[in-house]
């Protein structure tokens, strides 16, 4: 029997959070009479204690949304409108398998998929819909929005996103929280590094923005975006030169010291002190504290806790190269509660081939499009370089005209009458309103799932607690609906859901410990570093990559300045970054009313010295706006935000906005040094009041 017949009218039902958060909680939803009635944190699941964030466990209310797409529906306004009427799933499937038929017969590659975390799972994500778009030839899209940056900073160095076990946090004596607002972000890890501090460690926030979390550490660096690596060669120097060095550890499991060495000694505190903009002193200080830790000595053992915010700047993958590189320094790596953790995605042992099934390309080679730069991509008119012009997107989970960079010329590219949009959703997203056809999705509650996580080394099973609603339909079963009518016949393009939840992992995940539990711990070390082992191709973690070098770029790590520095333009003079509104998930949750009332209103924080130069007033109507564009929000003058840079929190869907606009109107399409990511955090602009409020 399918296991998703297997529904409970009542009772408890194990699942997981699909959101994209390091924290992948284990879930229990109370089922009555069919209904779901409350969502919690599974107090069985270590990492979860029964604690959710307020975002998830207001996830009831996002289920049952008055708001939620349940029917097809067809366009019948102007791209952008929202105007929509009802249609039948076979009437929709019927049209929308012709006419993508009509364009793979001629151009294959003028098809494009475009989704990402909207949900974490790998069954709803990347498994029939890869196999469909494989068996098409469609373009591929190159998934860099978040944390490629970050991921080819870590596996150019330690060979994998790989790191510390995050329980083990609970046991440092000093943690370093940098480039992310933990409270907000990976509310459990926060939970251990509490622990640790009520144990006696020292916790440092580094991070351009007073953050809550830095509001409960005992230290913030508050230094300019796009520094990080500057502050870590800074570390490294002091290390060096007063001997805070684990030489074994050096000689024995690193790769490229002497050329890390003489880098590094060309970075003393004063001058990463000038480049941050942060006392000299707050340097030496931290050095010193690292220092005290190497070999887990008399300072006890020291944790780095990374986060995505600090790649998304020019140099974001040489950033996140340098502060991994700082564990191997000190040794930290010979202890459970020593070394760094970005992400542990990389030691999870998913079976993509066999879920994606890249096979079924049968030896052609689409070209590849980069999700960051979907707006460049959908206003090309194609030629021999990028290949025929993009006749049809199809969307699924993601918002790409919110979330992707300099949205004018995203907003541009989906209005063009001539580009066929399918868009598979749970709400009526800015994205869904260019849609040409919008395919109610089922959200988490409806639908099996299976997930590994990038803050934890639990794979986590998602049961459905209740039937669809309305006439929603995992993504899945569209896309085993489309390839049927478009004649794609292999039988994998018909899997269900439970074969896939079992293809996931093959045998390196004990199956019927998933369905008893809804959890499984992988069987890993505590310290997987101690003896080096690193799963990089020397075994060592790499402070000079040979791969890098091969490409022509730089073998060890450096500081780039950003493209858009502090002070390189008269016209822009203030940075800007755009981290997450605390009770948002990137554009996810935007509508849930309870959510949006705690956020208000699209926020800017900036400096009171920099708002006092403006005549910006607290709780005015400012205008942001660079060269690619503008948008009005609200000021709160706070020293959340460091002088000479504001914080434009996000993502608001753009047509909640004063203006039907957001901050990424603002940000562009270069993008990062390694990865191929965007730089959202590399954005200058000025800020001035809003005259037609004012005149109002």
């Amino acid at each position: 029997m399918s296991l998703a017949l297997d529904l409970p009218r009542n009772g408890q039902v194990r699942g997981a959070c699909p959101h994209d958060c390091p924290d992948t909680c284990a879930l229990v939803t109370t089922v009555a009479d069919g209904v779901a009635t409350r969502v919690q944190g599974n107090a069985d699941h270590l990492h979860t204690g029964g604690v959710l964030c307020t975002k998830v466990s207001r996830y009831v209310e996002r289920s049952y949304h008055a708001e939620r797409l349940l029917q097809p529906l067809r366009r019948v306004g102007p791209k952008g409108s929202g105007r929509f009427e009802p249609v039948g799933w076979d009437e929709a499937l019927d049209d929308i398998a012709a006419r993508l038929s009509a364009i793979a017969a001629r151009a294959p590659e003028a098809i494009l998929p475009y989704s990402y975390a909207g949900t974490m799972g790998l069954v709803q994500g990347e498994s029939i819909a890869a196999r469909f778009f494989h068996a098409l030839g469609a373009s591929l899209l190159d998934r860099t929005i978040c944390a490629s940056a970050g991921a080819e900073g870590l596996t150019q160095t330690l060979g994998g996103k790989v790191g510390m076990k995050v329980e083990f946090f609970a046991e440092a004596k000093l943690i370093l929280v940098w480039g992310g607002n933990a409270i907000a972000s990976s509310l459990h890890f926060w939970r251990y590094a509490q622990e640790a501090k009520r144990r006696g460690a020292r916790l440092v926030c580094i991070d351009p923005r007073r953050t809550e979390t830095a509001d409960k550490c005992h230290e913030h660096i508050a230094l300019r975006p796009g520094t990080d690596a500057a502050l870590a060669l800074a570390l490294m120097h002091e290390l060096i030169v007063h001997d805070w060095l684990d030489h074994d550890y050096l000689r024995e499991h690193t790769l490229g010291w002497e050329q890390l060495r003489e880098r590094a000694l060309q970075w003393p505190p004063a001058r990463a002190a000038e480049v941050c903009g942060v006392p000299q002193e707050q340097i030496e200080r931290l050095a010193r504290d690292y220092g005290a830790c190497r070999s887990g000595g008399e300072g006890g053992s020291a944790a780095i806790r990374l986060n995505y915010g600090m790649q998304r700047t020019r140099g974001g993958g040489n950033a996140v190269r340098a502060v991994a590189s700082l564990p191997a320094l000190i040794g930290a790596w010979r202890h459970r509660a020593g070394g760094m953790l970005l992400s542990s995605s990389g030691q999870f042992p998913v079976q993509r081939a066999a879920l994606q099934r890249p096979d079924l390309l049968a030896g052609r080679r689409p070209r590849t499009v980069n999700m960051s730069t979907i707006g460049d991509a959908l206003l090309h008119p194609g030629d021999a370089a990028f290949g025929p012009r993009i006749e049809a997107v199809v969307v699924y989970n993601s918002n790409p005209v919110a979330v992707a960079p300099e949205s004018a010329k995203v907003v541009q590219g989906f209005a063009r009458e001539d580009l066929f949009t399918v868009v598979l959703e749970q709400f009526q997203t800015d994205t869904a309103d260019h849609a040409d056809y919008v395919l109610p999705a089922t959200t988490q509650l409806e639908h099996w799932d299976i997930h590994p996580s990038y803050g934890h080394t639990d794979v986590l099973l998602n049961r459905p607690a209740i039937a669809p609603l309305g006439q929603a339909r995992p993504n899945t079963a569209i896309f085993r609906a489309l390839a049927a009518r478009m004649g794609l016949i292999d039988p994998c393009l018909q899997d269900d859901d439970e074969t896939l939840s079992r293809q996931a992992f093959g045998d390196a995940v004990d199956f019927d410990a998933l369905l008893r539990d809804g959890f499984a711990t992988l069987a890993l070390p505590d310290a997987p570093f101690a003896q080096g082992n690193f799963p990089s191709p020397s075994g060592r973690c790499e402070f000079f990559s040979a791969r890098l070098a091969a490409q022509g770029l730089d073998g060890l790590p450096d500081h780039l300045p950003n493209y858009e520095a502090i002070g390189s333009s008269a016209d822009y003079p203030l940075a800007m970054i755009s981290p997450p509104a605390r009770n948002f998930l990137n554009s996810s949750f935007v509508n849930v009313t309870s959510l949006r009332a705690i956020e208000g209103e699209q926020l800017l924080e900036i400096h009171p010295v920099d708002a006092a130069a403006r005549g910006i007033a607290d709780g005015s109507t400012v205008r942001v706006f660079n060269g690619r564009g503008s948008y009005r929000c609200r000021a709160e003058v706070s020293t959340r935000a460091r002088e000479g840079v504001v914080n434009g929190l996000g993502i608001w869907w753009r047509k909640l906005g004063l203006d039907g606009r957001n901050v990424n109107e603002l940000t562009s399409q270069r993008l990062t040094d390694l990865g191929r990511a965007p730089t959202f955090y590399d954005c200058l602009v000025e800020v001035e009041a809003d005259s037609a409020a004012v005149a109002r």
